[in-house]
């Protein structure tokens, strides 16, 4: 499985607004100086984030963005299927319910029970790291919450 930059950098998008939205919205600008990340391309990644229901818009002069959920209730998996859809790294048309069609081998396909051991391993990796442990991790790596991307002096 491979990640595309819209699984990585919102999922560090996340952390961030998780971390700093504690006590106030955070404005995508915030966010993106700290990041580094594109305020445009972010703008894409919160509003599907918006969608999936992870993250809600504040109004007014001082409104922004807050999770929707307490971070202990969002996984990164949640995060990344909101962003990515899928997780699977093999497409298996054995395990293809929703078409009624399958493969004419899964019958004697052997194979398949590899991909589904994979699949099942990455979601069940994902869905057991909440977002609560990466603030955790996040805050005794720059404990001061200081930015440390040269642009948010700019």
């Amino acid at each position: 499985m491979k990640l595309s930059t819209k699984g990585k950098y919102g999922l560090r998008a996340m952390i961030d607004l998780a971390r700093y939205s504690e006590k106030e919205p955070v404005s995508i600008g915030s966010v993106a100086a700290r990041q580094g990340i594109s305020e445009r391309y972010l703008e894409q990644l919160v509003a599907l984030l918006k969608k999936a229901g992870l993250v809600k818009s504040i109004r007014g002069a001082s409104g922004g963005y807050v999770l929707e959920k307490k971070p202990s209730e969002i996984s990164v998996g949640d995060i990344l299927r909101a962003l990515e859809g899928s997780l699977e790294p093999v497409k298996c048309a054995a395990f293809d319910t929703t078409t009624g069609e399958g493969c004419m081998a899964s019958d004697g396909c052997v194979t398949k029970y590899v991909w589904q051991k994979i699949n099942d391993s990455i979601n069940d990796t994902v869905n057991q790291i909440m977002l609560d442990e990466l603030i955790r991790e996040s805050k005794s790596i720059n404990p001061d919450g200081e930015c440390e991307n040269p642009k948010c002096s700019q």
